[in-house]
């Protein structure tokens, strides 16, 4: 009975945690989705909606910047649920406040305050389930997490392209609501309650990354490795139409079903690479062959011309199965970091990656009128693959370490 009350109380923890990401991904793909909809409800031209678009982007991600940091120290001082409570909470409140701005200003903060409650979402998740599963059994736990996050990307392309904009942030808001009332019924990690009890032992602390060169160059090996995942994901998918159109496409070509296509591949990915790693025993080596792959489908993919639309999106979903390592890569971030600090480094790596988009968006609008969008696209991608698969490659494999251990 105990093992079966355990057991339970385990498989709600994942569950709830993988709502959590699909509340995530869906809120992120829905702007997307939205941007063009609801910036011409509120009378911007389109020339205007393409710049300001990439701004309120931007807000988002520096929330999520900031509040991965926030909610990572928190999780490591307080403990993993502070996490879960405070971030669905100011996350709700916010989606749901979206569906009645009336201008851009409102729009931006709402935008920042809804980046900061996302922030705390998906690192939490997989850092209490990470330290309440076996060794054996972790990859599998956090595979489930990352599956539902992709689902949450193909609801949130559906919902966007279903209901009005305001409806489809309102039905976002909503959810986080319900979310929250799941979460009353979980329970702290014990691996963590066994260090909080340990005062000599500092918690959260940014400072041990500046003390110990080694730790601040072990985050940094984990952001090159993540950087791929959202330079496609945020950056390719959002300007999928103008990408179609520089590729001749014959035909439209829209957000939402560049999403919904890319969200297909790469939940087929994401089981993939979480199996493959579990056959054989390295998460490295699952990590490196999908961006591997990924590499010769963006080399082909930006060669094409005069192409249908169905092929413009079958490439979409091959883009998807390529970054579909994004599981295997955070339960490998995870194993990397001792437990006074994990919470901090999972929770905040997610959302330093995604704050790469501020100064990749950047750039392309720099160096656009001179290289070309297609140009500057590509060298971003191709030299964020390679720079990731180096990165991996000095990377210690951790599919076998446990995760009772601090840094010290």
């Amino acid at each position: 009975m105990q093992i079966n009350n355990v057991n339970r109380k385990l498989l709600l923890t994942i569950m709830v945690s993988a709502l959590g990401y699909f509340v995530d991904v869906y809120d992120i793909i829905l702007f997307a989705v939205l941007r063009v909809p609801s910036l011409k409800a509120l009378g911007l031209s389109p020339e205007e909606i393409t710049s300001v678009g990439l701004d309120l982007l931007n807000f988002q991600l520096v929330g999520m910047l900031l509040g991965g940091v926030v909610w990572g120290m928190l999780g490591d001082k307080r403990g993993r649920l502070s996490i879960l409570f405070g971030s669905i909470i100011l996350y709700s409140l916010a989606n749901f406040a979206n569906a009645f701005v009336t201008d851009v200003t409102q729009y931006a903060v709402l935008r920042f305050l809804a980046g900061f409650g996302l922030a705390g979402e998906f690192g939490a998740g997989i850092t209490i389930v990470s330290e309440l599963m076996s060794t054996q059994k972790r990859g599998i736990g956090t595979t489930i997490i990352t599956a539902a996050g992709v689902l949450g990307g193909i609801t949130g392309g559906l919902v966007g392209n279903l209901f009005t904009w305001k409806t489809a942030y309102m039905i976002g808001g909503g959810a986080g609501f319900v979310l929250l009332l799941l979460r009353l019924s979980l329970v702290e990690s014990t691996l963590y309650l066994s260090v909080k009890q340990q005062k000599n032992i500092a918690k959260g602390s940014l400072f041990a990354f500046i003390k110990n060169p080694q730790l601040l160059k072990r985050y940094i090996q984990c952001l090159f490795i993540g950087i791929p995942f959202w330079v496609f994901i945020g950056i390719y998918m959002t300007l999928a139409p103008e990408i179609g159109r520089l590729l001749n496409v014959q035909g439209v070509i829209t957000t939402g079903f560049a999403i919904l296509f890319f969200n297909i591949g790469l939940g087929l990915g994401e089981f993939s690479s979480g199996l493959y790693s579990q056959w054989c025993g390295s998460r490295k080596k699952a990590v490196f062959i999908f961006q591997a792959i990924c590499f010769g489908v963006l080399v082909t993919f930006l060669s094409l011309n005069d192409i249908t639309p169905a092929l413009f999106y079958f490439f979409c979903s091959l883009l998807g199965f390529g970054v579909g390592n994004w599981a295997v890569f955070m339960v490998m971030s995870t194993e990397q970091f001792g437990t006074n600090l994990r919470a901090t480094v999972t929770v905040s790596l997610p959302n330093m990656v995604r704050g790469m988009g501020v100064p990749l968006t950047l750039l392309i609008t720099a160096l656009k009128p001179t290289l070309g969008l297609l140009m500057i696209l590509g060298l971003i991608g191709g030299a964020s693959l390679i720079l990731a698969m180096i990165s991996l490659v000095f990377l210690p494999e951790t599919f076998s370490r446990k995760l009772d251990f601090v840094e010290t």
